[in-house]
């Protein structure tokens, strides 16, 4: 075994290292002690997304089931980014709220490493060995806030029906195992393309996607989205509504556009009807909602629709559409999140739909950023959700699937009301009185205006981030 064995999973271990090194970091501080724990993610991540820049190309693999690939390598670098992110605007409200910070930073690098290797995996157990990691830590942090009751309602309801997903998962990859000998996405993509007709490999197919759609948030697999989203602390909620979704779809990406390719025909029709209700749900029950976090969580399980959309129509610009969405919907989710939660306070989460009336007034800085990122998921112009949603719908058209691209389109434009809704009552309604929040970090500063020149950045010069994506999903066939 050499070392050169080891050379695809170092960007994965460089963010395990930093979880290890905030458990040891947490561990050995003295009561009371301030300790930096952030900068070690932050450090971590960092080395994770150089190391991914630097085995950009070699397409190197460890131990035949995880590769290097640019794909996986354009995912990890979207993770990193979300990752640093999230430990930016980490520390005033891990304090805040009183989270046990060594706890809250080890888990958050641990279910980013568990992404990462999702998103490079290229064998069905591994991936299923990722997934657990990820959702443990999920589950974790979703009732970190040990004195909420609703945090712990959240995480239980989360962790049974993850539980059973998993399940259906991990039957499926029996399944596959049993048809073809192999766990091996090339090998099993090998096997049926050589014309295996079993049933067994519908069935397979079948509880594969229960398991990916149930990650995505996709219908009628998202019942856990709102209540976990809405219990969590609303960072939690915002790493999970952008990491997971990222790692859980560049998986569904290579195992059904790699190995299941050559049933295409089989599971197109089904991943078209996941879509539409994913879509048309998520936007219809988002525009009955009063709590933002709620608001997002099935505004979250639209746009997951809207990627859905993308893997339907596995065209060019479909396949390289779905990274760019992962990467524009991923920055701006998050800050939109944020915001959230820096307008929060201990005692009152501040997130109802009431709070926002005259925030422009209150807090004119907060009230343009949530703005930009509201107007960019509705999907306006010149921001980074008008061009992905440009991409996705133009994929739909080229590929023929005219009635998928006006669904969406449609959803799209009712999605804009309970989006400007909240615009509405920022700056035209008159302010009210609710417990002020402490003013913003500087980091946390610096992280929101990273995001908001991100979210112009990918909407007026998006063609160089395509042109790598194209690139890098190329290289799992």
């Amino acid at each position: 075994m050499s070392l050169s064995s080891f050379s695809a999973i170092v960007p994965i271990l460089c963010v395990t290292a930093a979880g290890i090194a905030a458990m040891l970091a947490e561990a050995l501080r003295e009561r009371g002690e301030r300790m930096p724990i952030s900068g070690l993610g932050l450090i971590g991540l960092a080395g994770s997304a150089v190391t991914a820049i630097l085995l950009w190309d070699r397409r190197a693999s460890s131990f035949g089931v995880v590769s290097a690939d640019n794909f996986g390598l354009f995912v990890v670098l979207v993770l990193a980014a979300i990752g640093m992110l999230t430990l930016l605007f980490s520390p005033q409200l891990v304090e805040r709220d009183g989270l046990p910070a060594g706890e809250y930073y080890a888990l958050t690098l641990f279910a980013l490493a568990g992404m990462m290797l999702m998103a490079t995996a290229t064998d069905l157990l591994v991936i299923f060995l990722a997934l657990e990691v990820l959702s443990l830590a999920v589950y974790v942090l979703t009732a970190i806030r040990r004195d909420s009751a609703g945090g712990a309602e959240a995480a239980f309801k989360y962790f049974l029906l993850g539980a059973f997903s998993s399940a259906f998962f991990l039957y499926g990859i029996a399944f596959a195992y049993g048809l073809t000998g192999t766990t091996r996405l090339d090998r099993i993509g090998n096997v049926i393309a050589a014309g295996s007709d079993s049933p067994f490999a519908l069935l397979a197919l079948g509880l594969l996607l229960v398991g990916f759609a149930f990650k995505v948030s996709a219908v009628p697999f998202h019942m856990w989205t709102p209540d976990a989203y809405e219990g969590a602390p609303t960072i939690v909620s915002g790493f999970m509504s952008t990491g997971v979704k990222a790692a859980a779809f560049a998986a569904f990406t290579r195992v059904f556009l790699s190995a299941l390719e050559p049933l295409r025909a089989e599971w197109a029709p089904m991943v078209w009807v996941l879509a539409v209700a994913t879509m048309v749900l998520g936007t219809v029950v988002a525009v009955a909602q009063t709590n933002l976090k709620r608001m997002l969580a099935y505004s979250s399980i639209a746009h997951a629709g809207y990627i859905l959309v993308g893997l339907v129509a596995a065209n060019e610009v479909g396949k390289s559409a779905i990274l760019f969405y992962l990467l524009s919907y991923g920055v701006v989710n998050l800050g939109a999140f944020a915001v959230i939660a820096l307008l929060g306070t201990r005692e009152h989460a501040n997130d109802d739909l009431p709070s926002y009336a005259g925030l422009s007034n209150r807090h004119p800085a907060l009230a343009a950023v949530m703005a930009i990122f509201l107007l960019s998921l509705g999907g306006l112009p010149p921001t980074a959700g008008f061009v992905g949603k440009w991409y996705i719908f133009s994929a739909a058209v080229r590929s023929g699937d005219y009635a998928l691209a006006i669904i969406g389109v449609l959803t799209s434009v009712i999605s804009i009301f309970f989006y400007l809704r909240v615009i509405v009552m920022m700056y035209m309604a008159e302010p009210v009185d609710v417990p002020a929040p402490a003013p913003p970090s500087r980091a946390a500063i610096f992280a929101l205006a990273l995001s908001v020149v991100v979210t112009f950045y990918l909407g007026i010069l998006p063609g160089g981030i395509m042109e790598v994506a194209a690139r890098s999903i190329g290289t799992i066939f």
